[in-house]
């Protein structure tokens, strides 16, 4: 009877685990959804506005300005009041910008303003919800638990798509488009009103005591004491100062996570999130409603191939699918480059130029897009773990704002094919990073990962521990 009792109590842990990072995935797929809107709904804002082709650009990249914003100042906000009240935050902040800001813009800079408040919500989900639901899952599943937030991402994007294809027959359709993240906004705040707090935070903060009810409500049992002893144990060890990365022994950690979060960028996904209905014109898709049914088949491709990811980070590892993604993202850019380098009368260019870009975003969806946001809600340690990740955000969304202000004046300075070229041999320089530098962090706690930086041992034997 105790048995089946503390068994019953173990699957009602896991149960809440899965509900809770269920819950706070909402705002990654609110990233996905207020990020991918744009690309359907800037058809419409740059007839209404008229706007010109730098406009354009600015327009849709007003929002990576708050994300800036928002990475910038949510690490210590995050390390301050806790990663639960700072999701509670974003809800409200997404659902002012997308009902008051963006979908009741009568002008250029009302939009614009409206979008930047979104973008500081996204700033601040992008790596609160990962880091929130890191610090709650079990290690054995950590991997796929984290990676609910990149497929609540894809789903927003896929979602958001499918909103600018049925609206995309109305004058006003752009408006209901941005409104629309109103909804998700409002039950992602209800439903983290009800979750519990970080434990991991808890302790940092001295909530023992709190931190001891929280764990074994996630974790099903009393025998928790272990956990508890290995995050004090960490906190020890730490000065709790941002400084403390630029440490010795942990600046291969700050390398890595500043690396990936540029490189996921700069190898060019987010001009197929932003662009896809553009890209799909230049392939010879004439109308707009054609153009974004062709994006929604890419982002069901991100879906489903993230489903697939989240079944193999736990299994394969964090490296190998990097390493698997990153050379098949290499080689389908340089297949959509050569598409565009064919005649643009060939009947042909549409379907490779539609085949090419799903198969990036495949690749995209099984390595970069997931583990990026896993790896650096795991290799920094537990006191500074929120500032840390706020400044890898920082640069993620920086170099963000550098691609998608950029892509169309690329287009016309290099042409299309080279654009996508550059976008391809970038992808092959981060294969590169990716398999001297960075580490497997596959079945380590997150108390073993800081030991690891503690010891001064190089990123490459992590895996080896």
């Amino acid at each position: 009877m105790i048995q089946v009792g503390s068994t019953n109590q173990q699957a009602g842990g896991s149960r809440f685990v899965y509900i809770a990072a269920a819950i706070s995935a909402l705002g990654g797929m609110l990233f996905g959804y207020d990020t991918g809107v744009i690309s359907s709904a800037i058809l419409f804002i740059k007839k209404q506005f008229m706007l010109s082709s730098t406009m354009e650009e600015i327009v849709l990249s007003s929002v990576l300005i708050g994300a800036v914003i928002g990475a910038v100042i949510g690490g210590r906000l995050t390390d301050r009041f806790g990663r639960r009240k700072c999701i509670i935050a974003t809800s409200i902040i997404f659902t002012v910008g997308a009902l008051a800001g963006a979908s009741m813009a009568q002008n250029v800079p009302w939009l614009i303003i409206g979008r930047i408040i979104i973008g500081v919500a996204i700033g601040i989900a992008s790596f609160t919800v990962p880091l929130y639901i890191s610090e709650v899952a079990p290690v054995k599943i950590r991997g796929k638990l984290v990676g609910f937030n990149q497929l609540a991402v894809t789903v927003g994007i896929v979602v958001s798509y499918l909103v600018g294809y049925a609206l995309s027959r109305f004058a006003w359709g752009w408006r209901g488009m941005f409104a629309c993240a109103a909804i998700p906004a409002l039950i992602l705040g209800l439903g983290m009103f009800h979750m519990p707090s970080s434990p991991r935070w808890l302790i940092s903060r001295g909530f023992v005591d709190k931190a001891r009810e929280v764990l074994k409500r996630i974790r099903g049992t009393d025998a928790i004491d272990d956990e508890v002893r290995d995050i004090q144990e960490g906190l020890k060890q730490q000065s709790g100062s941002l400084k403390e990365l630029l440490s010795p022994l942990l600046k291969p950690a700050l390398v890595v996570g500043i690396g990936l979060a540029i490189s996921q960028q700069v190898t060019g996904i987010n001009t197929v999130i932003y662009y896809a209905p553009i890209i799909f014109q230049f392939a010879g898709f004439k109308s707009v409603s054609s153009a974004i049914l062709a994006t929604v088949g890419v982002g069901v491709v991100n879906v489903l191939m993230t489903i697939v990811g989240l079944h193999l980070v736990d299994r394969v590892g964090r490296r190998p699918l990097l390493l698997i993604g990153l050379a098949g993202m290499s080689l389908s850019l340089i297949a959509l480059g050569m598409a565009f380098n064919m005649s643009t009368q060939s009947h042909m260019l549409g379907w490779i130029a539609a085949i090419s870009l799903m198969c990036y975003v495949a690749f995209f969806a099984i390595g970069m897009g997931p583990v990026f946001w896993l790896l650096i809600s795991e290799i920094y340690p537990l006191r500074i773990r929120g500032a840390a990740m706020s400044v890898a955000t920082f640069f993620n969304w920086g170099f963000n704002l550098v691609i998608g202000i950029t892509f169309l004046t690329l287009i016309k300075i290099l042409g299309r094919p080279e654009t996508f070229w550059l976008y391809g041999g970038l992808s092959i320089g981060t294969w590169f990073f990716v398999y001297f530098l960075v580490p497997e962090t596959k079945g380590r706690s997150l108390e073993e990962i800081e030991a690891h930086w503690q010891a001064g041992k190089h990123p490459r034997a992590m895996g080896k521990l």
